[in-house]
């Protein structure tokens, strides 16, 4: 029942956007835009997505299947776009990955944390970087940074110190041990996740050469940048002009609120964070607030709905594999 509170929560946000700024305003202020910019800047988030299905592909072992990369990243990112924090969406990536590329699930979590971990990598240079062109936001973008930083140890400590995971893991698991859920079922949540969290390690540490790991690196650090250029294609699209540091730094910022923020995918926070960022560097509140649910529309949305078109032939077998592997289910409809 709780989901449905926090998605009530990002709907609330967006209409109190809308509210806000004038639903006719609004509408009116969209028509003016250039239909053949935002249709460019729906393109450029599709590359976005290939590159980011190409990085999975390379973590994997897999950089030529493009098609299977494709469908698998897509079907991640939707998830994660319908989960706080994002959190579901390397789960279902990894489960996927392991039905259309078949990889083991060990695999898959691996390398979704190790994506996640270079994003944050790239997060926190291009915030820290940005701030010091940019003295007007300079203390928050050094700020969004430094939680990046803090974002990539815990990542890091999880993925590829093994001793650290584990005992991470442990005081959760004395926490489960309160909650109303059968022993047997803890106990075998214990089990598969301590295997596979070693397993998941062991694959990390064998993909960490310094080649594997500078080729994603240059992927990840691409595909943040064309979300950016993206978005200034949409403020082209609306005939306003701004800095491109600005954007990077608007755009990053937005970005970890929605995270902190644990609504799904950010829907509603960060639409409102962008349209008051951009306030901030002198757009009016009907252009930005426009320019937020456009953007959203030609990358978020997009994205999701491609999600739902693949995961329609792929999600039964999904859900039930992820109950199978955390809660035993499969096993005890068997027995």
């Amino acid at each position: 029942m709780k989901r449905y509170y926090v998605f009530l929560v990002s709907i609330l946000l967006l209409a109190l956007l809308i509210i806000w700024i004038g639903p006719q305003q609004m509408w009116e202020m969209i028509k003016t835009a250039n239909p053949w910019l935002i249709l460019l800047a729906v393109g450029i988030h599709l590359v976005v997505v290939w590159i980011r299905s190409l990085r999975w592909g390379y973590i994997i072992n897999q950089p030529w299947e493009f098609k299977k990369n494709f469908i698998v990243k897509t079907i991640g990112l939707f998830a994660g776009n319908f989960s706080p924090m994002r959190t579901a969406g390397e789960v279902l990536n990894a489960v996927a990955g392991k039905k259309i590329n078949g990889i083991t699930l060990s695999e898959g979590l691996s390398a979704g944390l190790t994506e996640r971990f270079f994003d944050g990598v790239i997060v926190a240079v291009l915030l820290i970087l940005c701030a010091c062109l940019l003295p007007k936001v300079r203390l928050i973008a050094v700020m969004g940074g430094l939680a990046s930083l803090g974002l990539l140890v815990v990542i890091y400590l999880i993925n590829w110190r093994e001793d650290t995971s584990l005992w991470i893991y442990n005081r959760i698991h004395s926490i489960l041990r309160f909650l109303p859920i059968s022993e047997e079922v803890v106990e075998n949540f214990y089990q598969k996740f301590t295997e596979g969290l070693r397993s998941m390690i062991e694959y990390t540490k064998t993909f960490s050469s310094f080649q594997n790991l500078l080729v994603v690196f240059i992927l990840t650090a691409v595909s943040w940048l064309l979300e950016c250029v993206r978005l200034y294609v949409v403020f082209v699209a609306f005939n306003v002009e701004i800095n491109f540091v600005a954007i990077i730094i608007i755009f990053l910022l937005a970005n970890i609120i929605g995270i902190v923020s644990a609504l799904p995918g950010g829907i509603g926070s960060i639409e409102l964070s962008l349209t008051g960022l951009f306030v901030l560097f002198g757009v009016s509140s009907a252009v930005g607030g426009s320019i937020a649910m456009v953007d959203r529309l030609a990358s978020f949305w997009v994205v999701s709905a491609l999600g739902i078109i693949f995961a329609s032939y792929y999600a039964k077998d999904i859900l039930d594999d992820i109950k199978g592997y955390t809660l035993g289910l499969k096993a005890s409809k068997k027995d």
